[in-house]
């Protein structure tokens, strides 16, 4: 009997009707000589710290360095503490009993760092050392698990893999763990966290929020002038920009009406703006940002459902290419994109015999090639779903199509002893251009007003039909967006805008495609950020533990980013895992150690007058947030269901008696629903459902 274990049930469900598994059982199934069961996410985690002894949050344990780690089954969180996750407790009996059955074992959680890791602590936990091979692929259609299982790889061939996300979650405890204990003991506040990678974006979003805020505007001065040929006209700009008022005016002034100028160079020259690559995680997400304002969160779950429903190639890449083998098959994909209604004009005059091979590149391939469609026509998708999947079929469109073929012309004048020049381009062929046609791949030499379309012969001494002086103003960075903030966790920070070089230190950015995410996500759920429309801005809270901590090793963007490079060292074979844990385990003690001496003022805490007494006063706390009047009782806990209330929440709900929609709650039953935080009569926090247009609580 061959055993097969998926990571979600759906996988599993698809993998045992492949292999011919058709008798359902409870967490499992079986049939023709499988027994396929699944995981549900992480089973199995890192013991938390009182299992260790640690108890109590005070600085004689600090630093918590365990050795060895200990696995328990997966555990939840409580009004009561943490304590084990029956579903997830039921499941593992499951797995026991199914891989205790079987001389064979067949490993199918996802490919990638985090499905072996989910696979490798569940066999750990259960204490198995039976071999294992290994299904490898990039997409859930029949034809590629059939062809994955008669090509099963040997499971010693993705230790280094495990290897590399083991000391990923050991570091994330170790750093995380202490630092946030550490924190919660100079600050009084056991409501904040420190993490490896968190706290290194979170440095970055206020650092870009204090930049841009305390920008001072700098005036300067542009001076242009215009030429004429018969009906048409052309805008010059002058080869520099003015400081100073004085200067700008003195320069305006030496041209009049009678002033020529002559016209010293004339350049033409045809210019290619080349396709993009495939997508990646990341840049899917960043697109999706920009052009249809998804979170990278609501992209990455999207992107998963389509992987699931078989539509769409592993969606947790961090690579921007094919290998060969797998252009054999993208003509035939192109050719089911180019009959999507969507792209069905410009399919028709797209040459699939000479695509663009500027994606297919073997040797930038890792685990997982780029995001590609299966070629499965989706049906009965949602609309959200239907942009993203359109999304990765029109770039595919994109990257195999020809570069966009441009006509640049180049010209430069002097008057008056001043030098200026025109440059602007015009579209010849838009080649994959033409796929969207959108206004945001347009390049700076094509200009967004009219700079006039007159054309000059070298050494042609031309009248100045008239001049100008324009005023403008420096402006400072940008706040961040989600797809800007993505762009700087990819490349640790770094303002890059050659493609080339951004490639070249890709490894050195924050988090992997797969967590940016959750990081984004969780910075948000502790307060410590929020979107201000499509900006992403520091909270009060935020700040305040920024500023706290921006001088530590624990905020430094570099030296995380550092880690990611180390992790894929060990995925490669380069670097001893235990090397790492070490030089972490160090890296722990110092930065403990530095938030510990850290002289901390006592955060400010928010004080509302009590809406049901009203005269006692609302403090909010770490875990509750309670009237301080005797005899009132008011008391809203934190944590609802499976939420943690923010500082903001309960703002609004003690401000104006309800929150705004909080959506994702999850009921005993796993179902998940949106409601909005209110008072009954007695002051009791209800569920209230507003877009039901009924009113009713719960």
């Amino acid at each position: 009997m061959k055993a097969i274990i998926a990571e979600k049930m759906s996988v599993g469900m698809d993998i045992a009707r492949v292999v011919g598994a058709a008798d359902k059982k409870d967490g499992y199934c079986t049939g023709n000589g499988y027994m396929v069961t699944w995981a549900m996410g992480h089973l199995v985690a890192l013991a938390m710290p009182g299992t260790y002894g640690y108890t109590k949050t005070t600085a004689e344990d600090l630093p918590m360095l365990p050795h060895p780690f200990r696995l328990v089954s997966r555990q939840v969180r409580t009004d009561k503490g943490m304590v084990t996750d029956l579903a997830a407790a039921r499941q593992l009996k499951v797995i026991d009993s199914v891989l205790a059955q079987c001389d064979n074992i067949i490993v199918a959680t996802d490919c990638a760092r985090e499905g072996e890791l989910i696979f490798r602590w569940i066999y750990s936990y259960l204490g198995y050392t039976k071999p294992f091979k290994r299904l490898w692929i990039s997409s859930l259609t029949d034809e590629a698990i059939r062809e994955g299982l008669a090509n099963l790889r040997e499971g010693k061939d993705y230790d280094s893999l495990y290897a590399a996300a083991d000391c990923r979650a050991k570091a994330d405890w170790l750093v995380g763990m202490n630092a946030s204990r550490a924190l919660a003991i100079v600050s009084g506040s056991a409501n904040n966290s420190i993490g490896r990678v968190q706290t290194p974006t979170l440095a970055m979003i206020c650092a870009r929020f204090k930049e841009n805020r305390g920008f001072v505007s700098a005036p300067y001065w542009q001076l242009h002038l215009t030429l004429e040929q018969r009906d048409r006209h052309r805008m010059f700009i002058h080869a520099e920009e003015f400081k100073e008022k004085e200067t700008a005016e003195a320069a305006y002034k030496r041209i009049t009406s009678g002033s020529v100028a002559a016209i010293t160079k004339v350049e033409r020259r045809k210019t290619f703006q080349q396709a993009p690559l495939l997508y990646d995680l990341t840049s899917l997400q960043k697109d999706c940002n920009i052009h249809y304002d998804l979170t990278a969160d609501k992209t990455l779950s999207i992107a998963q459902t389509l992987y699931e429903k078989k539509l769409i190639s592993y969606p947790r890449t961090g690579s921007r290419h094919i290998p060969g083998d797998v252009m054999r098959h993208i003509p035939t994909l192109l050719e089911k994109v180019a009959a999507m209604p969507e792209f069905k004009e410009y399919g028709q005059h797209f040459d699939l015999s000479g695509l663009n091979t500027r994606s297919v590149d073997d040797a930038k391939v890792a685990d997982h090639h780029a995001l590609i469609i299966t070629g499965i026509v989706p049906e009965g998708l949602s609309e959200a779903e239907s942009v993203v999947y359109g999304m990765i079929a029109g770039r595919m469109l994109e990257s195999f199509s020809p570069p966009c073929e441009k006509d640049l012309l180049v010209m430069e004048c002097t008057c008056e002893g001043m030098d200026f020049r025109s440059r602007s381009s015009s579209i010849t062929k838009p080649g994959w251009r033409g796929v969207f046609a959108r206004m945001e791949d347009k390049e700076k030499d094509e200009p967004e007003r009219d700079h006039g379309t007159a054309e000059f012969a070298e050494g042609e001494a031309v009248p100045v039909m008239g001049h100008g002086l324009a005023q403008k103003k420096t402006l400072p960075k940008p706040l961040y967006t989600e797809a800007t903030l993505l762009a700087a966790m990819e490349t640790c920070g770094k303002n890059i805008t050659d493609e080339q070089a951004k490639e070249a230190i890709r490894d050195l950015g924050i988090g992997t495609p797969a967590t940016r995410a959750a990081i984004i996500t969780t910075l948000i759920k502790r307060d410590y950020i929020s979107r201000s429309g499509k900006s992403i801005i520091p909270t009060e809270k935020g700040m305040y533990i920024y500023e706290a901590v921006k001088g530590m090793r624990v905020a430094d963007v570099e030296l995380t980013g550092s880690w990611e490079k180390t992790l894929l060292q060990i995925e490669g074979h380069t670097l001893d895992a235990e090397a790492f844990m070490q030089s972490i385990r160090d890296y722990t003690c110092k930065a403990t150690d530095e938030i510990l001496r850290l002289d901390f003022p006592a955060m400010q805490e928010k004080v509302f007058t009590c809406p049901k007494c009203k005269t006692g006063k609302i403090i909010l706390r770490s875990k509750m947030a309670k009237c301080d009047r005797d005899g009132c009782g008011l008391l809203v806990f934190r944590r609802v269901l499976n939420k943690e209330l923010t500082d903001s929440h309960l703002e609004q709900l003690f401000s104006s008696g309800s929150t705004r929609l909080i959506k994702g709650f999850k009921g005993k039953k796993g179902v998940s629903f949106d409601a909005v935080i209110t008072f009954d009569a007695e002051f009791n926090p209800v569920f209230s459902f507003p877009k039901a247009g009924n009113g009713k609580k719960k």
